[in-house]
């Protein structure tokens, strides 16, 4: 009888879904063990459920910032025309069921994509056992919602178990006026006066969505600007649209504390909620969103028990083919603290599952990732950054070109935002990238396969273009870099 290797993945993300998919097409046994719904965070309360929220958002920020200068007309019934206001508003209860809608099929197809490559789905919590057996097979106890355990016998084990959002003791969600990143989807009604609490991507994303959608927004940032992680151009660039808009941008400055003060204090209409400020401010709102970062799940599971390492931060120590320090035990997305994104997570659990299975794999390169803030306008990313061509870590010639000097943006109404392209000294080999504009994940991905394959900025700037299209200023930006001195040079 032919032995079949045996495959449990903890946690249903794009992490554990993925990894089992690859190991059931290499032939493995494979169990997924989750507790809520396969997609995970990503899929039920994260990345597909905030970027449809910011659907919504897109299509009314482009309306209302660009109808008037391309000539649309909008009136309501109260004549005459001329004199006629703008009529344009969201039902948020909506929008948040069409989101927890798609969500959920979301979820559902995942199970179902899983469960037709041969996959079991276990609903239920996992635990991993603290010692390996003598033939190195590891013991994985399921725990049931009604009390019921289940031992899962396993030659490897992938732990990839998310993260849950970061709270501030005194600032607890109550899922009604404060609330976390998870929660805003039970929303019947959209929040009068937002504070968010973090300006970081989801704190951004979030707040940009809110305005657009009609809330007057109040973001609170510790930093000295929005997005203190990303290109300092295009946070420059993002803080510049979200003032304009109205937003109060207040940077420099802590949150300590939030709580809801009842609507019978002070003879106020409804409840409020009050964010107290690490200088003493105290600033006001109908609604508070925390989004100050997140916590690995990695605590009640087995793990150091199990003999893995996990970080000070609580995220689990992989090396670059999502090993740990225990063998036979893998480790993929956000519990591990790499880089927070859907894709890595996904990457890490194929490669676990390439290396345990004996399948050709290359090791995780975080220099070929492409990432997307999901605000308006999009921010997109790829490679090595401003921030280490500026400190020396990697010898690099820059051109950034501005959108509005492009046909096409001009034809949309679209005036913020820039490409810039970062490449070698003599070679001219593209090392990185950055795009800010509506729809900026989609026009990173040539400069994707640019820095992932090595390709230079003449072969770029030779490749046609459509004429007119934003694509043509990437065209640009490589023609600018490709000058007679990188000839020289090279």
């Amino acid at each position: 009888m032919e032995y079949v290797t045996r495959i449990v993945i903890i946690g249903g993300g794009p992490g554990g879904y993925e990894a089992a998919l690859v190991a059931a097409q290499l032939g493995a046994e494979v169990t997924v063990v989750d507790c809520d719904g396969l997609g995970g965070a990503s899929v039920l309360t994260d990345c597909v459920p905030s970027k449809t929220l910011i659907a919504t958002a897109e299509v009314m920020t482009t309306f209302d910032s660009s109808y008037e200068e391309l000539g649309i007309i909008v009136a309501d019934d109260t004549p005459p025309v001329e004199q006629a206001a703008r009529v344009v508003g969201v039902d948020l209860g909506k929008v948040n069921r069409r989101v927890k809608r798609l969500a959920l099929a979301q979820s559902h197809d995942i199970t179902a994509s899983v469960t037709r490559a041969g996959g079991r789905v276990l609903r239920g919590r996992g635990r991993l056992e603290p010692n390996q057996a003598p033939d190195g097979s590891r013991r994985v106890v399921v725990r049931a919602a009604d009390g019921t355990e289940e031992t899962l016998v396993a030659d490897a084990v992938l732990v990839a178990t998310g993260a849950h959002p970061r709270e501030i003791p005194d600032a607890l969600p109550d899922g009604e006026r404060i609330l976390n990143w998870t929660q805003v989807y039970d929303l019947d009604e959209l929040p009068e006066e937002l504070i968010v609490v973090g300006s970081g991507v989801t704190g951004a994303e979030f707040a940009g969505a809110y305005q657009a959608l009609g809330s007057k927004v109040t973001l609170v940032s510790s930093r000295d600007r929005v997005l203190p992680g990303e290109d300092p151009d295009a946070a420059a660039v993002l803080e510049d649209v979200f003032r304009r808009r109205g937003m109060n941008v207040m940077a420099r400055s802590r949150a300590l504390s939030a709580k809801v003060v009842p609507a019978s204090t002070e003879g106020r209409v409804g409840d409020r909620v009050e964010v107290t400020l690490a200088d003493g401010r105290v600033i006001t709102g109908t609604h508070c969103l925390m989004a100050v970062g997140s916590i690995p799940n990695t605590e009640g599971i087995g793990l150091e028990e199990a003999g893995v390492r996990l970080k000070e931060s609580g995220h689990v120590w992989t090396d670059r083919v999502s090993r740990t320090s225990a063998p036979g035990v893998y480790a993929a997305g956000d519990c591990t603290g790499v880089l927070a994104l859907a894709s890595v997570a996904a990457m890490q659990g194929r490669i676990a599952m390439y290396h345990f299975l004996g399948d050709a794999v290359a090791p995780l390169n975080l220099k070929s990732v492409s990432a997307n803030v999901f605000t308006d306008p999009e921010i997109a990313t790829v490679g090595y950054t401003q921030a280490d061509v500026d400190s020396g870590k990697i010898d690099a010639r820059v051109v950034k070109l501005p959108l509005l000097r492009n046909p096409r943006a001009k034809m949309q109404g679209i005036r913020d935002g820039f490409v810039k392209m970062f490449c070698r000294p003599g070679t001219g080999i593209v090392v990185g990238g950055v795009v800010v504009a509506p729809r900026a994940s989609e026009l990173i991905h040539p400069i994707s396969i640019a820095v992932d394959n090595s390709l230079t900025v003449e072969q770029i700037a030779n490749a046609f273009t459509v004429y007119p299209s934003l694509s043509g200023s990437l065209a640009e930006v490589a023609r600018q870099l490709h000058t007679r001195k990188t000839q020289r040079e090279a």
